[in-house]
């Protein structure tokens, strides 16, 4: 099972899950976890060979990874923990197993919060795509990594996340980075689904301003989906929780807040 950590407080009954993207762990979310403890019960997990998971699956390396499986591997710690419904937090490659999850088993989600979103490969997305596969049995791992994080996070302000997710990266065997990198296979026709058949499930988009590959994709579905809200941080980038954590906490918390008032007075 995945590693995983709770912060429970009997007095809340709602749960947020977070799940981090490719690349990094659980650690990402250090600085929401005392906002959202404060109003929820809280469950981080560390995806398949990221952070503590790192010898999750070990022996089934030659396993293919597919974006269900690893969706499966946090709805297994959600059985384990007897949790039947909560809102999920996701970032970056995160949002798409969050929402692949409200394919696989909607009811047990609440909602849905999605920083730094993946919801259409661009054109220079999909060159570096294309760059990565084509070398990434040429050079080390850890090289194109540095790259993708420098062009997804280029300015000054954009340094932290940058220099957290290579120092995790650094944490993934070469072996478990194929795997993953393996899943941009799935990328188009899995977000091309997304795109067309919108999911009946509260969504709320936070991006950054100055998230130049993924923003654009983000507004133009936004603006033809009902039940999908977009809420840009300016002066901002891809990793929208570490750069602007206060911003980002308000933003989900009070979506979260509002959409269970909602209930209470529908009910």
């Amino acid at each position: 099972m995945l590693y995983h950590k709770t912060y429970e407080n009997p007095q809340f009954t709602d749960w947020v899950v977070f799940v981090h993207g490719a690349g990094g762990s659980s650690a990402i979310w250090h600085k929401q976890i005392r906002s959202f403890k404060e109003n929820f019960n809280v469950l981080l997990v560390d995806l398949r060979g990221h952070g503590k998971s790192k010898n999750f699956f070990k022996s089934v390396f030659d396993q293919q990874y597919t974006f269900e499986k690893v969706s499966r591997d946090v709805l297994d710690v959600l059985d384990h923990l007897k949790i039947e419904k909560a809102h999920f937090v996701g970032i970056s490659l995160g949002t798409i197993i969050i929402r692949t999850i409200g394919e696989m088993e909607p009811n047990r989600i609440s909602s849905l919060i999605m920083g730094g979103a993946i919801t259409r490969l661009t054109l220079r997305s999909r060159f570096l795509v294309k760059l990565g596969d084509s070398l990434k049995r040429l050079v080390p791992y850890m090289w194109l990594y540095r790259f993708f994080a420098w062009i997804i996070m280029p300015r000054k302000r954009h340094a932290e996340s940058r220099k957290f997710f290579i120092r995790e990266a650094k944490q993934l065997y070469q072996k478990e980075f194929l795997k993953w990198f393996k899943l941009t296979d799935q990328l188009s026709p899995v977000l091309r689904f997304f795109r067309e058949k919108e999911t009946g499930l509260p969504i709320l988009y936070i991006m950054g301003s100055e998230d130049y590959m993924f923003l654009r994709p983000v507004q133009q579905m936004v603006a033809n989906h009902q039940n999908s809200f977009l809420s840009i941080i300016d002066n901002c980038g891809h990793v929208v929780n570490m750069e602007k954590p206060d911003v980002f906490n308000k933003l989900a918390i009070d979506f979260i807040s509002n959409l269970n008032n909602r209930i209470k007075i529908a009910l």
